[in-house]
C-alpha cells in the first residue's frame, strides 16, 4: 500500500477516495499520506456503520466524521459525501444538516452525495451539495444526458466512479461475483469499434474527460496499472467522432434499464 501511495503522488495524483465501509482504506491512507497531507485531497463517505446508532441519522453522520478525523490522522477533511442513501432519507435532511454544520465547523471543506438514478439528481438539483459522485463509463452514460450538462452548468465538480466500468473486457464469459456482470452484459451488447485505440484507453478517457468530471477514480493493487491509466488520461479527450459513436451506441442498445449501477 505504502509503494502504491507514493507511486500515486509521485505521478501527481491527488485525488484518494475511500470510506468507513472499505476495510482498513482510512487507516492506511491516514498512515502512509501524513507527510503529504497538503499536496493531497483526502475524500470518505460516511452515514452508516456506527455501533449503536441508527444508519442515516445525524449521529451517525456527526460520529463518522470525526472516526475519520481520527483514523485518518488530519485535522480536516477534504470531501466528506453521503454514500448512497434513499431518496426518502435525502428528503428527510438530518444526514445532510449533519455535513453542513460539520464544514461550519471547519472539519470537511466540501459537502457530497455518492449515489444513482434519482437520489442522484435530487442531490443535483436541492442546491445542498458541493460535489457529486456518479458511475460514469462507457457502459453507465445516462447521466451524460442529464446530470454532467447541469453539474456542468452550475459548476459542480463531478467525481467519476467506475471510469473503466469494471474492465469487463477481461473475462472472456459473464462472470460471476465479481462486480463486473451487468457491465460486462452492456460491453458486450454494445460492441462499438476502437479505432485503434486499446480498451483501458478508449473506457478512461471517455469518462476521465466526460462534462463537469472532475476527477475519476481508479481502483488497484498495482503501480503499473494506475501509471497506465494515468498515462491514458494525460493524452487528453477521446477524438470527437469516436466519442459519439459510443454515446451512439448506448442508446441504440439500451432496452430502458441500463440505469445507474449503485
Amino acid at each position: 500500500m505504502e509503494r502504491l501511495l507514493r507511486t500515486a503522488v509521485d505521478a501527481g495524483i491527488t485525488y484518494f477516495d475511500t470510506a468507513r465501509s472499505y476495510d482498513l482504506s482510512e487507516e492506511r491512507l491516514g498512515r502512509h499520506l501524513g507527510a503529504f497531507r497538503q499536496r493531497v485531497t483526502l475524500a470518505t463517505k460516511v452515514g452508516y456503520g456506527i455501533p449503536g446508532v441508527d444508519d442515516w441519522t445525524y449521529d451517525a453522520v456527526r460520529i463518522g466524521i470525526d472516526d475519520a478525523l481520527r483514523t485518518m490522522r488530519t485535522d480536516y477533511l477534504d470531501v466528506v459525501m453521503l454514500h448512497s442513501c434513499n431518496l426518502g432519507t435525502l428528503e428527510w435532511g438530518e444526514p445532510i444538516r449533519a455535513l453542513e454544520d460539520a464544514k461550519a465547523a471547519g472539519k470537511i471543506r466540501l459537502t457530497g452525495y455518492s449515489g444513482e438514478n434519482d437520489e442522484l439528481r435530487w442531490a443535483l438539483h436541492s442546491g445542498r451539495f458541493d460535489v457529486l459522485a456518479c458511475s460514469v463509463n462507457v457502459c453507465d452514460q445516462r447521466v451524460f444526458d442529464d446530470v454532467l450538462p447541469v453539474a456542468a452548468e452550475k459548476g459542480i465538480p463531478i467525481i467519476a466512479k467506475r471510469p473503466l466500468a469494471n474492465a469487463p473486457w477481461r473475462f472472456a464469459e459473464c462472470p460471476k461475483g465479481d462486480y463486473a456482470e451487468e457491465y460486462w452484459w452492456r460491453w458486450t451488447t454494445m460492441r462499438f469499434e476502437r479505432a485503434g485505440h486499446s480498451k483501458l484507453e478508449t473506457a478512461i478517457r471517455f469518462a476521465a474527460h466526460a462534462p463537469a468530471v472532475a476527477t475519476a477514480i481508479v481502483g488497484t493493487h498495482k503501480p503499473e496499472h494506475l501509471l497506465a491509466a494515468k498515462t491514458e488520461v494525460d493524452k487528453g479527450p477521446l477524438p470527437e467522432p469516436l466519442i459519439s459513436h459510443i454515446r451512439r451506441r448506448f442508446h441504440e442498445c439500451d432496452p430502458g434499464w441500463w440505469i445507474g449501477q449503485i
